[in-house]
């Protein structure tokens, strides 16, 4: 049975996992491939450690979804990063800042319980209106994100994606979308 609650300390490792995978999965062929290939979840856990992002006091709120005890997704949202930067904050619009969900549960409806309870938060925490930022080229993604009643609003961005080597990063563009919450 799928329930969502809140991230914990413990859930760091396990929120990794789904991360990393999540994005070997949808950003094959959008991303290159040495980036995905390098991706390590132990080093994700502890930046979320790092990061403090199970402090109740945190600006940004996770959510896991799990089945039978096992992360099966999540969803960070807050305030809106202005120019996507976290210590920029903009308390007038909330943000979904990653939503991402283990693969072998795509279609299953474990994204729209994460979205419907991410908006939930939002709204609780008196957002009115929230925006995310989607890689263009992931159709999958957002298909699902306007199937959920979000748009792009026509504002763009460039996800600098670091190469090794020393090589210049590849730029992947990104569209915000936009929705009003309690419609």
């Amino acid at each position: 049975m799928l329930t969502i609650r809140r991230e914990e300390p413990d859930d760091a490792e396990a929120i990794a996992r789904v991360h990393v995978r999540s994005w070997q999965a949808g950003y094959a062929g959008i991303m290159p491939d040495e980036v995905l290939r390098r991706l390590n979840p132990a080093a994700w856990a502890q930046r979320r450690r790092d990061l403090g992002t199970a402090d109740p006091e945190h600006p940004f709120t996770t959510l896991v979804s799990a089945d039978e005890g096992a992360v099966t997704g999540f969803a960070t949202f807050g305030p809106y990063r202005n120019d996507q930067d976290r210590a920029d904050l903009d308390p007038a619009y909330g943000e979904i800042l990653g939503m991402y969900v283990e693969p072998a549960h795509w279609g299953d409806g474990t994204g729209r319980a994460l979205l419907a309870a991410a908006r939930a938060g939002l709204a609780e925490r008196g957002w009115t209106e929230y925006r995310l930022w989607v890689l263009a080229d992931n159709v999958r993604a957002r298909r699902f994100y306007e199937r959920a009643g979000l748009s792009p609003d026509g504002l763009e961005s460039t996800y600098p994606v670091p190469l090794s080597g020393g090589r210049d990063p590849v730029g992947l563009v990104e569209l915000r979308y936009t929705a009003r919450l309690g419609e």
